[in-house]
């Protein structure tokens, strides 16, 4: 098995403990990372096609942190017509680093240089340094602790509770 294997059964692994689907199969059609299709909530992936395998759990995060109502109504590019999901970007990478660590992947498998518009030696740096932009939004989700982030308190989000008045 070689790296890029290894790294993707521990992205497979960890999905489907925390109840994200993966299925593998030829993609025919377009995709908004090669190789990967957000698709009702799942993910559907071309082996062949990915290039990246930190990409998997990185749209992996798209799901994670949408409503449970609404993750059956994911596809591809899930902020095509969707300005409101265009915020959710930040806590995306959050939730793929906090992953990232809690599986023991290097955090240079998601954040490649292939992505991030260039910008991926800036978030490692961020990261490491601990400055965890855009934590409040994790926090806000519900998902997390600010003082104990990169552990998470729930991998998925959950639909907010109503305020005890």
């Amino acid at each position: 098995m070689n790296t890029s294997s290894e790294e993707l059964a521990k992205i497979y692994g960890f999905l489907a403990e925390i109840g994200i689907s993966v299925t593998e199969m030829p993609l025919t059609g377009s995709s908004f990372l090669p190789g990967i299709l957000i698709d009702k909530g799942g993910l559907l992936i071309d082996s062949g096609k990915l290039l990246y395998p930190g990409d998997v759990l990185h749209e992996a995060g798209h799901i994670a942190v949408t409503l449970p109502s609404e993750r059956s109504e994911l596809m591809n590019d899930v902020t095509a017509g969707k300005p409101e999901k265009q915020g959710d970007e930040i806590a995306v990478i959050l939730w793929t680093y906090a992953a990232c660590v809690h599986i023991g992947l290097p955090v240079d498998v998601v954040f490649h240089a292939g992505g991030y518009k260039g910008d991926n030696n800036w978030i490692i740096q961020q990261f490491d340094s601990k400055n965890y932009i855009g934590l409040p939004l994790l926090v806000w989700m519900g998902m997390c602790d600010a003082d104990s982030f990169p552990a998470m308190r729930t991998w998925l989000r959950n639909e907010p509770q109503p305020v005890a008045t």
